[in-house]
């Protein structure tokens, strides 16, 4: 079996689509994934600009209550309430976090996580863990790495997909980016500009 660590902010529409690839990817090649929370707020901080536009620090919120999640309820409820929070909503952002809550079968007094600074620190230390096995700053959500058979290490960031690739499609896109993050001395590859992710 090979393991997929994923680390992710819970509000970023491209790696809730990203996730949905490897729940396909996990359908057709023998991979087990768990999840990892980390922050865009906590990889913007100290900077000038705001590249997510949050001036009130909302996005800490679904952040700290997937740390709570993670840290007291484990990777299944992680899972659970992080696909709850991009399918009991609109379908083009999170939706309610108590809704969400309910729906993963979670005490919905965890959002109350969310407005304290309690988890900040579980946060930090599970972002932290995630940016350090890929390095630097150059990098944002989500990444992913992947400890094969053979117990060699994978890490990339992304990859960036606006619409979750399924079936052989999703198992293609699996073991090329495999094959290119796993090749020593590559740093990156790019596509086409981005479209706006197809969250459903």
């Amino acid at each position: 079996m090979t393991v997929a660590d994923l680390w992710f902010d819970p509000s970023c529409p491209y790696t809730w689509v990203t996730a949905r690839w490897l729940m396909e990817v996990r359908k057709v090649r023998p991979v087990e994934v768990r999840w990892h929370v980390m922050s865009l707020s906590v990889l913007n901080e100290g900077r000038d600009d705001d590249p997510e536009g949050d001036p009130e620090g909302y996005l800490w919120i679904p952040a700290r209550i997937c740390a709570a999640v993670q840290r007291d309820h484990g990777q299944q409820a992680l899972e659970r309430f992080y696909t709850a929070l991009w399918t009991t909503g609109t379908g083009d952002w999170i939706g309610d976090l108590r809704t969400a809550l309910s729906a993963a079968g979670l005490p919905v007094e965890l959002a109350e996580a969310g407005l304290g600074t309690g988890y900040d620190d579980v946060v930090r230390a599970s972002h932290a863990e995630g940016i350090a096995l890929i390095g630097g700053d150059h990098v944002g959500t989500p990444i992913v790495a992947v400890t094969r058979e053979d117990g060699e290490r994978v890490v990339f960031f992304g990859p960036v997909v606006s619409r979750a690739p399924t079936g052989e499609q999703a198992a293609r896109l699996w073991d090329g980016t495999l094959l290119v993050a796993g090749t020593p001395g590559f740093h990156e590859l790019k596509g086409r500009p981005h479209e706006e992710p197809h969250t459903t």
